[in-house]
């Protein structure tokens, strides 16, 4: 069964910035599509950023322009760089496959910025 570990995050002040990983216990990357998703206290979770098994991608509104996507299918990881973050981006991080795969869905990893 597939496992991802999500990992990067931690505290930072607004302006600065973080890269977050997520490490795949299979080869997936290279055939699904990935996404970042983020859920913050008293909300649902939120889709943040997907980079396409082509190699496209898309972004939230908030995110656009702050944040950049990636994967490296050789080391079966994806990235998450967050440029810019803001107060609002705070948030337990995940990623999983798109479409989810509900058994895909790891710890998380938590941002703080604060201003």
């Amino acid at each position: 069964q597939v496992q991802l570990v999500e990992s990067g995050g931690g505290a930072v002040q607004a302006g600065g910035s973080l890269r977050l990983s997520c490490a795949a216990s299979g080869d997936i990357f290279s055939i699904n599509n990935i996404g970042w998703f983020r859920q913050a206290p008293g909300k649902q979770r939120e889709l943040v950023a997907i980079i396409y098994s082509t190699g496209r991608t898309w972004y939230t509104d908030s995110a656009k322009g702050r944040f950049t996507i990636s994967r490296d299918n050789a080391k079966i990881t994806g990235y998450l760089q967050m440029n810019f973050l803001k107060p609002e981006d705070t948030a337990v991080y995940y990623c999983n496959t798109i479409p989810v795969n509900a058994d895909y869905w790891g710890k998380g990893t938590l941002v703080t910025v604060s201003s």
